[in-house]
């Protein structure tokens, strides 16, 4: 690596030659504080927070965007910076409707967290003037209110840069600015696909998701209600982000012990959903492979992939997969083979997924997921919800005991658990679909060319003689570039993974929201991603088809993989959508 020599607060070093002011201080141990600044997204300089002092330079600099270069003397913390940081701070808090205490980001906001550190212990001046702006609530799944908005574009951003939708931006300018949907229509009435990512971006509490935690609480306390519980396969890895535990770390058997404690009847592992889906999906590809269906087939887990491609690319739906993703197979096989097995009611049972994803709110409203007339799935709750549970119940989550899901639906293969991560669909219906047209053991298990980072990653796989090109994509803005490749002839490929968010679910929407000071210096998501694989690494079930739940579930109930109950209840439809109302 190239480096330059530079002064930082009177100080020499050796720091990367392409560094900015404030990778290069950060590399040596020295944090300078942001707003606006996402690493790869939004580096514009704008909020004026991370300014520095260069020597020579007429005016103090940003530091997110003013490159490094040999014999530079920078000073990041001099009285004159400090008092400038606070200053335009205060500037900024002075337009922020400030109800710290109620608030849903109180204890996890950047603002917040800089006011204490910049020493800024009341509020000098005030131009707000109450709540000068609505709350946009009308897709019922993402909120915003921009009474709290600061104006650091993060979420425009993301929506532009990693999601290629574009949906919002500022309206207005001057003291007008804000941040809208084009024409101020509301968000339910543009192409946004609920993805949840402007959350995850939002440095304060003008974006969250809507809240239905009363809803579970409501069912929980209902002595008629048979109330049951799936968790995704993301979320033991990253729930312990919640109550201090570092990045990654694998929780998953604390995690039926707070669920049995909050009151659930009975708590399951999606894991073992997702190993049904990968069955009925493998069968899918398999047959089209055989008999000349449309391909590429292109997997359907992701409820905001979904919702993109309804919108962006109605022709390829033939493509998509017709599986219910695992958290509305869960609830279907709840409610139809759980519910006849015990004796309950499907009009009884409340289903309550657990899952690292805002669209899943809009897919359980779907009428294309109900099973018998029923939602297959009742209520879906993001991780930062289920967190809001925990401690609304008390309960001491590092402290519980370990303990197992119930059996009746929670064994899980490792080619389950990897679904949380990019490519993990992918590597999990490989596993099944070699070993089925080989008719030989899948060894090794692992496809290593599908897992990874990288946006698009490609490969070709020979099985049984068969020449299988595959392709994954996460990140909706890679997914347009993939299909795009598709659609003009330019890449061929037989079976394409794709998930809206970044990393996959690892990367989701309703993860636990990271400080832009961990995720512009620290891979979340691969962190997050190695915890699966781990674990999938560790186990010695490790494939679909070998799960024995699944093939109970085939022998008592489903016949086999593809059969007319299993398309009656695991399977869906999906329609073309208008871009513009």
């Amino acid at each position: 690596m190239e480096t330059v020599r530079i002064k930082i607060n009177g100080r020499e070093y050796d720091v990367p030659k392409d560094a900015t002011i404030l990778e290069a201080c950060r590399s040596v141990g020295i944090n300078i504080p942001t707003l606006c600044y996402m690493k790869e997204i939004n580096a514009i300089g704008s909020c004026r927070i991370c300014v520095v002092e260069v020597k020579g330079a007429k005016s103090f600099v940003t530091a997110c965007v003013y490159p490094v270069n040999e014999g530079m003397e920078v000073v990041t913390n001099s009285p004159a910076i400090q008092k400038a940081r606070k200053m335009t701070l205060e500037l900024i808090l002075s337009n922020h409707k400030r109800e710290c205490l109620t608030c849903v980001r109180s204890g996890n906001c950047e603002l917040q967290k800089l006011a204490v550190d910049l020493g800024v212990d009341k509020v000098r001046f005030d131009s707000s003037t109450g709540d000068r702006y609505p709350i946009e609530d009308s897709t019922g799944i993402i909120i915003r209110d921009n009474n709290k908005c600061i104006l650091c574009r993060r979420c425009v951003a993301v929506c532009r840069s990693h999601q290629d939708v574009a949906v919002i931006g500022p309206n207005e300018r001057g003291f007008d600015t804000h941040i809208a949907c084009a024409f101020e229509k509301d968000l339910a009435d543009v192409p946004c696909v609920s993805c949840g990512q402007c959350i995850v971006a939002c440095p304060t509490g003008a974006l969250h998701e809507k809240d239905e935690t009363d809803l579970v609480w409501e069912a929980l306390n209902d002595p008629t209600k048979h109330v049951v519980v799936g968790v995704a396969p993301s979320i033991r890895v990253h729930m312990g982000e919640f109550f201090g535990l570092p990045i990654g770390t694998n929780v998953e058997k604390k995690l039926p012990a707070a669920l049995r404690r909050l009151g659930f009847d009975g708590v399951f592992d999606v894991d073992t959903a997702a190993d049904l889906t990968i069955m009925e999906e493998g069968t899918e590809l398999l047959e089209r492979l055989k008999n000349g269906g449309k391909l590429p087939l292109i997997t359907s887990c992701s409820p905001g992939w979904i919702k993109f491609a309804e919108y962006y690319y109605p022709e390829l739906i033939p493509n998509i997969s017709s599986c219910k993703s695992p958290q509305a197979m869960f609830g279907s096989v709840m409610k139809t083979y759980y519910a006849e097995k015990y004796g309950y009611d499907p009009a009884d049972i409340f289903v309550v997924g657990i899952m690292p994803c805002t669209a899943k709110k809009f897919e359980v409203r779907r009428d294309d997921q109900k099973v018998n007339g029923l939602p297959a799935v009742d209520v879906s709750l993001t991780s930062r919800e289920f967190a809001r549970l925990i401690e609304r119940a008390g309960l001491c989550f590092n402290d519980l005991p370990d303990e197992e899901f119930d059996p009746a639906f929670g064994v899980a293969s490792g080619a389950g658990h990897i679904f949380g991560a990019t490519g993990g669909v992918m590597e999990a219906a490989l596993r099944t679909v070699a070993e089925i047209v080989t008719g030989k053991p899948c060894e090794p298990v692992e496809f290593h060319e599908v897992r990874g980072r990288e946006g698009i990653k490609e490969a070709t796989y020979d099985l049984g003689g068969t020449q299988v090109n595959v392709a994954v994509a996460s990140g909706l803005a890679n997914a347009r570039k993939l299909l795009d490749q598709v659609k003009s002839g330019e890449k061929q490929y037989h079976f394409i993974e794709i998930m809206a968010c970044p990393g996959g679910c690892v990367g989701g929407g309703g993860q636990p929201i990271q400080p832009a000071s961990v995720t512009n210096f620290t891979d979340v998501r691969a962190i997050r991603a190695a915890g699966l694989y781990k674990e999938d690494s560790e186990m010695q079930l490790r494939k679909s088809h070998e799960n024995p739940v699944i093939k109970e579930l085939y022998d008592q109930y489903f016949e086999k993989p593809g059969s007319h109950r299993a398309h009656d209840i695991l399977h869906t439809t999906y329609q073309a959508r208008e871009k513009y109302r």
